[in-house]
């Protein structure tokens, strides 16, 4: 996928565990997992937001362009992207 995430390293910058993160951001770490491991097809700006907060970073700390290369579409092994997996976290109906 083009865009990188760099959730883990801002992870290990602020020694915080992927758990911490999640509650303090207010998702699962089911669904931080899927962001944080490039599988995400969206994010939510309000989830930007937040983690950006907790993290005490700017959104350009956790996200970056790279040229396409492979990969294996940003799709989850339910073939389902973030669009739904955000949309559960957050109680919003559809997928």
């Amino acid at each position: 996928m083009p865009i990188a995430v760099d959730i883990d390293v801002m992870l290990a910058r602020r020694k915080m565990s992927v758990g911490e993160l999640a509650e303090r951001v207010g998702i699962t770490p089911a669904n931080l997992a899927v962001l944080k491991n490039g599988r995400a097809k969206a994010v939510r700006f309000t989830t930007l937001a937040a983690l950006c907060e907790v993290l005490e970073c700017q959104p350009g700390d956790l996200l970056r362009w790279e040229p396409a290369g492979g990969g294996d579409g940003g799709r989850d092994g339910a073939g389902r992207g973030e669009g739904a997996v955000e949309r559960a976290a957050h109680g919003v109906p559809g997928g």
